[in-house]
């Protein structure tokens, strides 16, 4: 895939910097260049655009402005935020970006952005996979809700778990099993959410009822047996 991009930033070094390294990727054909928010409309207005990498803050339309407009386009192009904020990734969580990322900008993550824009691009009308946005040492990462296996409550937190690692995110386990709940996660303990594919084995007998995952073997409350055994041995 070859594509067209544009770069929305208010700062020449800046603008400059993310256009050289986009160039430089073989799976961009073209890289248009913004100074501004009503520039950067006017072209992405066009539809010839597939992935738009925004700043954030820009003078009159901002790069979260231009996120809400592109919503209303036949052909929206992925988006891709690219900012010194690092407390905007859950508000471009709700815009449905594909990926946060924080200057200064580092090639290989800035590639890897591209990656998810282009993936994004190429499914298409595919089921939406919601993204989570957490935070890791100094940078935000969007996590896949996907990648997921299990949630554990943690006050007004809750903690992701995925293959090969968890993260903290300010969310309360109830939200995210009223939010998941047509996504394959089950609430199985008031502290406890599962995909239901990550369960190898369900044991509601006894006075003790769990699930196991392959990495853990979580309680069920007597409660919610009946909802547990349905939705994962129906």
């Amino acid at each position: 895939m070859s594509v067209e991009v544009l770069v929305a930033d208010d700062e020449a070094p800046a603008l400059h910097e993310l256009a050289t390294l986009l160039s430089a990727d073989p799976r961009v054909a073209v890289v248009h260049t913004a100074s501004g928010g009503a520039e950067a409309l006017r072209m992405l207005e066009r539809g010839q655009i597939a992935v738009a990498f925004l700043d954030i803050h820009m003078p009159g339309i901002t790069g979260f402005d231009l996120a809400k407009a592109l919503a209303g386009l036949r052909s929206r192009p992925a988006v891709v935020f690219v900012t010194a904020d690092d407390s905007g990734a859950i508000r471009a969580f709700d815009l449905e970006a594909v990926d946060y990322v924080l200057k200064p900008v580092r090639a290989e993550r800035l590639y890897r952005a591209l990656g998810r824009a282009l993936a994004s691009v190429a499914g298409g009308d595919q089921p939406d996979d919601e993204t989570i946005p957490v935070t890791v040492g100094s940078s935000t990462r969007l996590v896949r809700r996907a990648e997921i296996r299990w949630v554990q409550a943690n006050g007004d937190y809750s903690r992701l778990y995925t293959p090969t690692c968890d993260h903290l995110v300010r969310i309360p386990l109830s939200e995210l099993a009223e939010r998941w709940s047509g996504a394959g996660f089950v609430r199985v303990h008031r502290s406890y959410l599962v995909h239901r594919d990550a369960v190898t084995e369900v044991r509601l007998a006894g006075s003790a009822p769990t699930v196991v995952l392959a990495e853990i073997e979580l309680p069920v409350s007597r409660r919610l047996v009946p909802s547990v055994r349905d939705a994962l041995l129906r």
